[in-house]
């Protein structure tokens, strides 16, 4: 951000920046050299004692939507973020008033392009569910279906990349002032972040995945998604079928029928996942609705994973070697899929997932947290430089979610019953004569696409060396200090050199005493003294303030 854009947004800047004091976080703004007289009385003097994590947690909640909503995102970046960190934030929840339907009237009309009474025979206006972006309400259609309206709240989407702007200039300043902060790359992480939550504020994308799960779902019978009306649904406004389900609060006490949903659950996301490669990021509680039949409704589907079919077997052989807590086998897929570079020791990781596995998927002792032993198995591979797909981190985040889900439904709940049949479906595909062939042809293909073009490529070679056209291109790494050195040394010798000039030159002046005067002295030289003096100390501060001059 350029500072007339930190100045144009100065008030929701200020507000951000008491909102980190008052959580704690001076020490992360005085780092940044934000002029203290902003939040410094902000500061409180006896603050409750939380930890980091939920002290971040309490920031993001108060700082609004943009902030929730980044906070839900990060949730899903194991690789990332510590464990403890991603448990708080996905505690977050949006405290906000529901807006008068007066207010988001004018929404809706632009998006379905005519009056709400030519498309709808009736409309509740009172709001059925309010979130951070959205607000949900019931209607019926003229032919006497009855739908959900999910309406964009008005303005929402110029209040986030305004809020993102500050986000990335804060980023910016972190990255460049806070050395051990920089391998994290905030500003490229801030860049995803406000993709994900734009692509969240297009509501067609929550429709499409929705109507694709329903084309590929297995098994409608049990798990299902509500039908989407696409000719009243765009970005702004998504008609969906109302579901009258029951929540997860509300079942009733029936252990019997409460095991079965779970089990069809855990079934339905274990095939997303790991055989149809297209999965719901987030199926916890507050988006699975229970249907009389037993049938299980998955809602809010505007975050969807996606993993090819190697990713797919390779979590595969991942999930199958922690159950068999062979740590060396899991480092060696990591390192397959992320390729991590030279300076990974494997070893140390092997270390830290042995213990990963130990706290969180021992089965002899009972402790069985699938989704506990993902995430801190992503966050080792992140830390380790092994940076394998976003998509495994949706996934993580999902298998956390249905456990959660599965045992509140069924104190019995195991993860790990559920996905070895479908493990072994897996592990049964890829040695199906049909696909053996297939893996074979695409090396051949590949091997002898290379071998014909390799020719070509030796003449190109031979060529550009006949007309003296072939250049090697030399990088030297590692010299970027060496570079700010010399170039820092440089502009220092620049301004002594300046210094010692109009110190003579001034000296001259004077002893020449050329009117006019100042103090008895001549003015001309008194200015280049004064000039040189000004000089001198600017370059001494500058020099004790930072320990450089560029």
């Amino acid at each position: 951000m350029k500072p007339f854009d930190l100045l144009g947004n100065a008030v929701r800047a200020k507000e951000i920046f008491t909102v980190l004091a008052r959580h704690g976080f001076a020490d992360l703004l005085n780092q940044i050299e934000l002029p203290a007289a902003i939040w410094s009385r902000f500061v409180p003097q006896h603050a409750p004692a939380r930890t980091i994590h939920e002290r971040v947690r309490l920031a993001a909640e108060q700082l609004g939507p943009t902030f929730v909503k980044a906070g839900q995102l990060l949730s899903m970046r194991p690789d990332l973020l510590p464990a403890p960190l991603i448990l708080e934030l996905r505690k977050l929840q949006n405290s906000v008033q529901p807006l008068p339907f007066s207010e988001v009237r004018p929404v809706l009309v632009e998006a379905l392009g005519r009056e709400p009474d030519e498309v709808f025979s009736s409309f509740n206006e009172i709001p059925a569910a309010t979130a951070s972006l959205a607000q949900v309400y019931f209607a019926r259609l003229h032919d006497g279906r009855e739908v959900a309206v999910k309406i964009q709240k008005p303005g929402l989407e110029k209040t986030v990349l305004a809020d993102f702007e500050l986000i990335a200039w804060l980023a910016a300043q972190i990255h460049q002032r806070i050395a051990r902060l920089t391998p994290f790359n905030l500003p490229g992480v801030v860049a995803e972040l406000r993709a994900g939550i734009l692509r969240e504020l297009d509501f067609q994308n929550e429709a499409r995945n929705q109507q694709y799960f329903n084309t590929i779902n297995p098994h409608p019978d049990r798990v299902f998604s509500p039908v989407v009306f696409d000719e009243f649904s765009s970005e702004r406004v998504l008609v969906s079928e109302r579901i009258n389900g029951r929540s997860l609060d509300d079942l009733p006490s029936d252990p019997e029928f409460n095991r079965r949903i779970a089990a069809h659950g855990a079934a339905s996301l274990l095939h997303q996942v790991l055989i149809a490669g297209f999965f719901h990021a987030d199926p916890h509680g507050g988006n699975v609705l229970i249907m009389p039949d037993g049938r299980l409704c998955l809602l809010d589907w505007g975050l969807a994973g996606n993993l090819t079919r190697r990713l797919r077997l390779a979590l595969a052989e991942l999930l199958l070697a922690a159950v068999e807590q062979d740590a060396e086998r899991i480092v060696e897929i990591a390192a397959e899929l992320g390729a991590p570079g030279g300076g990974v020791d494997l070893r140390a990781m092997e270390r830290d997932v042995t213990l990963a596995l130990r706290e969180d998927f021992n089965v002899p002792l009972g402790r069985e947290h699938s989704g506990r032993a993902l995430l801190k198995l992503l966050h080792i591979f992140g830390r380790n430089g092994i940076n394998i797909s976003q998509d495994y981190s949706l996934m993580a985040k999902a298998i956390l979610c249905i456990e959660e889900v599965g045992r509140r439904l069924d104190p019995t709940f195991d993860l790990r019953a559920h996905a070895r049949p479908v493990l072994q479906e897996v592990q049964r595909s890829r040695v199906r004569p049909g696909v053996l062939w297939r893996d074979v042809r695409d090396v051949l293909r590949s091997s002898f696409t290379g071998l014909k073009e390799l020719p070509g490529e030796l003449r190109r070679i031979a060529r550009r060396l006949e007309r003296d056209d072939l250049t090697i291109r030399f990088q030297h790494q590692g010299l970027e200090g060496l570079d700010d050195a010399l170039k820092a040394a440089a502009n220092r010798i620049a301004l002594g050199v300046i210094i010692a000039a109009l110190i003579v030159g001034s000296s001259l002046i004077i002893t020449t005493r050329n009117p006019p005067y100042l103090f008895g002295y001549s003015a001309l030289g008194m200015i280049g003294y004064l000039l040189s003096a000004v000089l001198g100390l600017y370059v001494v501060w500058d020099i004790f303030r930072h320990g450089r001059h560029r």
